[in-house]
């Protein structure tokens, strides 16, 4: 059992990393794309998740309902939305930075959630949010000791800061999302990666994406091989995160899921610094292991917490996804694209 933990965790780590660096590369690559980008990788979650239903009965594909496709409108446009935010901060930040642009995510998710359920949090979980808000402030702080080229912007940070607040929205509408989906996760995922495409393609197409990629490839100049191979990784290591994700909240325990993901922030601040020569200074520093520190003090106080005798929606009684892979709901990772991480009842600040 020892070695499987460690293997999932070993994977998830592995597919999650290389989904940050990759992104970064691309966006690096093809700065003026990102949404084109971000259509590409949704199309290719759709394809890979049909694909799956057509070798495991266990994935089963929603058939199209407009009345459905209405009620899931809202969680939908609050998705794509978010993963917007989220790809103009990665591509105007650091890697190393990236965590702690996004870091206000356990805040907003706490306040949001509150705000739906009319429910104060315990003293404890303030403490939590205190704790990674404090660490998000000492990250974006000025500092003498940063030059001018590494110093983000004021609209990179409020891009992390919407992406923040967009997935706190998301992981409250995917709740009330799923009865119109069966209560199948893998049914909203498919919903709200083909919709979000849909959504995503007329924005690509204003925003003059589609006939800057046609002119960059007729003028023989530009060389897009890290952009198409780039979107094609990207998409498929999404997709594996996906597994990756559910396996790893299968396997192991919250508590263990949430340690991984914190062990990543630290790797992948490093691997930053070593692969784009991002600066890494004590304040950056400081601010990864405070954010990573009340993050997994949170995690602890959710997992001693007594789970409510209602507190999860109705299933099927017929479910085919009930061996466990009703977790598989793709939310916005904290540093990925779509297909993205499983959500859990703790929001992982990934």
């Amino acid at each position: 059992m020892t070695l499987k933990v460690a293997g999932v965790v070993s994977f998830y780590m592995a597919a999650a990393l290389v989904m940050v660096f990759v992104n970064k590369a691309v966006l690096n690559n093809a700065p003026n794309l990102p949404l084109l980008f971000l259509l590409v990788q949704l199309l290719i979650a759709v394809v890979l998740l049909h694909l799956s239903a057509a070798f495991s009965q266990k994935i089963e594909m929603p058939k199209f309902d407009v009345h459905v496709a209405k009620k899931l409108i809202p969680v939908v446009l609050v998705n794509i939305v978010g993963l917007v935010f989220n790809t103009l901060c990665l591509r105007d930040v650091e890697a190393s930075f990236f965590q702690i642009a996004r870091g206000l995510v356990l805040p907003l998710t706490i306040f949001v959630s509150c705000i739906h359920t009319r429910i104060a949090p315990t003293q404890k979980v303030l403490i939590a949010a205190a704790m990674v808000t404090i660490g998000f402030l000492v990250g974006v702080a000025p500092s003498s000791s940063v030059p001018q080229s590494a110093t983000p912007s004021l609209l990179s940070l409020f891009y992390g800061v919407l992406s923040s607040f967009f997935i706190a929205v998301h992981a409250v509408l995917i709740k009330s999302s799923l009865p119109y989906c069966n209560n199948s996760t893998i049914q909203l995922a498919w919903w709200t990666n083909f919709g979000s495409a849909l959504f995503l393609l007329p924005a690509v197409i204003i925003h003059g994406e589609l006939a800057l990629i046609i002119s960059l490839i007729r003028s023989g100049i530009w060389d897009g091989t890290v952009f198409f191979w780039g979107s094609l990784v990207t998409g498929f290591f999404g997709f594996l995160l996906c597994v990756a994700g559910l396996l790893s909240i299968k396997v192991t325990s919250p508590i263990t899921h949430m340690f991984s993901s914190a062990a990543r922030s630290v790797i992948q601040t490093l691997l930053g610094v070593w692969i784009f020569n991002d600066l890494l200074t004590v304040n950056r520093g400081a601010s990864i292991l405070v954010i990573s520190g009340g993050t997994m003090f949170y995690t602890w106080i959710k997992s001693i917490e007594p789970i409510p005798a209602s507190g999860s929606p109705p299933h099927r009684t017929n479910d085919v996804e009930a061996t466990g892979s009703e977790t598989l709901l793709m939310k916005v990772s904290d540093d990925e694209s779509l297909p993205r991480e499983p959500s859990t009842d703790f929001p992982d600040e990934k």
